[in-house]
């Protein structure tokens, strides 16, 4: 199955919002873009997701769930999602990874790794 998933490309972008964190609390909200696109032959459904996030502390937080903000959208070939979530951690630098369990037309499914993506407040090194 791993052929399926290499014909997913995924790229991210990350944004520190500095109004909905507070360091005082040590709450640190960063937002995240997502961009899913198939760059296979086969329509192809997102199911499922699996995140793995990790501040500095490393402290993990594990997040299974359905779909991805509230959809589970189907990608046709040569086309793309976009959506943007959120995380919050308790330092200002951290990182996440995962994947999203896909389905083929017929009815087989398979695992598309997200490589590791990285939080850091703006003007912070590491």
């Amino acid at each position: 199955m791993k052929h399926f998933s290499e014909k997913i490309e995924i790229k991210v972008t990350t944004k520190y919002l500095l109004e909905q964190s507070n360091p005082k609390e040590n709450q640190y909200f960063f937002a995240y873009s997502i961009t899913i696109t198939n760059n296979g032959i086969d329509t192809i459904k997102l199911l499922n997701r699996y995140w793995h996030i990790e501040d500095d502390n490393e402290k993990v937080q594990e997040v299974y769930g359905e779909g991805v903000v509230g959809q589970k959208p189907e990608i046709a070939p040569g086309r793309s999602f976009n959506y943007t979530s959120g995380a919050i951690i308790e330092t200002g630098f951290g990182k996440m990874h995962g994947n999203y369990e896909m389905q083929l037309p017929s009815g087989e499914r398979f695992k598309t790794p997200i490589p590791h993506f990285f939080f850091s407040i703006p003007r912070t090194l590491h």
